[in-house]
């Protein structure tokens, strides 16, 4: 058996891992300043598994990993789950409290952090509450203090036999945990999304099956691992269909233009932002990127002139849109890398084989195909719930086994879902619905814009007002009044932004996001966005 065969199926990620080396063998794994093979990597976490076992960690325990994408990142999270322990990735730019905060929510018993990142050893920044719950913090690379370093932690494998994490390993089943993202959810504080084994591996292979990965592909793995998209998406689908991952740890358009000329990258997995940095670099165009195959975003927004210029100018055959969520792992529908430029352009595909997506409109109630409503998820691709939060669980999971994402949407014609927005970014301007997402969709056809993001905004007379950010495409000009009288030309009076500001740059999380409650944090200040 193949790991690429329609058959495929392996209920576990240590089961994964074993069955990767098996097949695929000397072939890289990972590239990143050392060449690891699949045999290498699946005897490395099984190292770093069984020194887990010697420091008294056990089936159920929970691991953070606070750092960068680095091959370290990797070997460590495969450990965990080869120890039967669950894996919390943590933020890397979260602070101390933030931490502490997922820490004794999340039960963590040890961490691994980087050492020295962004100018910060990391460990300095952990609050005395966190030291005190932790039994260790094992640093990457650069180990201070009390500190563990990385080789010396990897040491005390030596006292734990391989039958001894052979007999940890065999009650893993599809069921086990696997690991706890913590994410804003649909409302309120952050909360821990409890996924298993089994839905983690088949959801990843279903992803995989639409947008065409391959092996032997080269893929730049840019979204942080400790997103869904970066590890599940870049991480765990490299593994299944034997790709060499090359990890990214920070995102600058001309080093990752750099790196596609010099490690002949064929696919990008990431959001938005990535490629059109990319494109409105001033030098784009001297940089070989022929080795480009496979581009894969999502959004809210994916302008459709993006879509163009990933396949025109950035050289991609394939080019696939998606929508997806944490609390269904990261995923939920996806075009295939084969659909036609329309479809890749303006919708994000269908829902993944095996799970039910409909739309729900105010009192429950499921709507014709075509109609417009709250997106409603139910299937194998669903969370196992909140940790330790049943009421936040039943207020995302009704008692039909839908969940409530908060996205409005529908389907198109083809079956092919169309996200116009989240129903808490939706303004109201003289009675309409405007949603911020329609709108940034239509002014992404202007052709001086390269990014936007549209807010609503209080006003006197009609309650709400759009204000667009703008960042303008290289080499063009424009100014607020012409793009606004661009807008009354190309949309309904309602939908036009009354204001709009040209930035250097919008606010983004390091996934890429935008991040649009900064932009109205400014705005109710009174201040700049740049």
């Amino acid at each position: 058996m193949n790991l690429e065969d329609d058959d495929w199926q392996l209920a576990t990620i240590p089961a994964l891992c074993a069955r990767a080396a098996e097949i695929y063998g000397d072939a890289p794994a990972i590239e990143d300043g050392v060449t690891i093979s699949f045999i290498e990597l699946d005897r490395m976490r099984r190292q770093f598994a069984r020194a887990l076992m010697a420091s008294g960690i056990e089936s159920g325990d929970r691991v953070m990993i606070w750092a960068p994408n680095t091959y370290k990142w990797v070997v460590a999270a495969l450990g965990v789950a080869s120890a039967g322990a669950v894996l919390i990735p943590v933020n890397t730019r979260f602070k101390g409290p933030e931490v502490w905060d997922l820490a004794e929510r999340g039960g963590a018993k040890l961490m691994v952090s980087v050492g020295e990142f962004l100018g910060v050893y990391y460990p300095d920044l952990l609050t005395p509450e966190t030291r005190r719950q932790l039994t260790a913090v094992v640093v990457t690379d650069g180990a201070r203090g009390d500190d563990v370093a990385w080789e010396t932690f990897l040491r005390r494998a030596e006292h734990v036999s391989d039958a001894d994490l052979e007999a940890r390993i065999a009650p893993i089943t599809e069921d086990s945990l696997a690991d706890i993202l913590f994410t804003s959810g649909t409302t309120g504080r952050s909360k821990g999304v409890m996924y298993a084994h089994g839905q983690f591996l088949r959801v990843v292979k279903a992803w995989i099956d639409r947008v065409g990965m391959r092996r032997g592909d080269r893929v730049l793995v840019i979204p942080p691992f400790f997103h869904a998209f970066g590890y599940r998406s870049g991480a765990i689908a490299s593994l299944i269909v034997g790709a060499a991952m090359l990890p990214h740890r920070t995102y600058d358009a001309e080093t990752v233009l750099n790196r596609v000329q010099r490690d002949r990258v064929t696919v990008i997995p990431g959001p938005p932002t990535i490629f059109q940095g990319m494109l409105g670099h001033a030098r784009f165009h001297e940089f070989d990127r022929s080795s480009l195959r496979l581009g894969i975003t999502g959004a809210a927004v994916v302008p459709s002139v993006l879509i163009e210029r990933m396949r025109s100018d950035l050289g991609f055959s394939g080019v696939c849109n998606g929508y997806g969520l944490t609390e269904c792992g990261g995923y939920g529908a996806m075009c295939s890398h084969d659909d036609p430029s329309a479809t890749i352009a303006n919708t994000a595909g269908r829902p993944l084989p095996g799970v039910e997506m409909k739309m729900m409109d105010a009192d429950g109630k499921i709507v014709p195909d075509g109609e417009t409503g709250e997106v409603v998820i139910r299937g194998y691709i669903v969370m196992k719930g909140y940790f330790n939060d049943p009421d936040a669980t039943a207020r995302t999971i009704d008692a039909n086994g839908w969940l409530h994402t908060g996205d409005i949407g529908r389907f198109d014609a083809g079956g092919n879902l169309i996200i116009e927005d989240r129903l808490k970014d939706m303004f109201i301007t003289g009675g309409f619905n405007c949603y911020p997402a329609e709108i940034e969709r239509m002014l992404s056809q202007h052709p001086a814009i390269g990014q936007v993001a549209v807010i609503g905004v209080p006003d006197e007379r009609l309650g709400e007002v759009g204000r667009a950010y703008v960042m303008l495409r290289p080499g063009t000009q424009a100014d607020a009044a012409g793009i606004i009288a661009w807008s009354r030309q190309n949309m309904a009076n309602f939908k036009v932004p009354r204001s709009v500001e040209i930035v250097a740059a919008l606010p983004t999380s390091v996934q890429g996001k935008v991040l649009k409650r900064d932009l109205r944090d400014q705005f109710l200040a009174g201040g700049k966005s740049s």
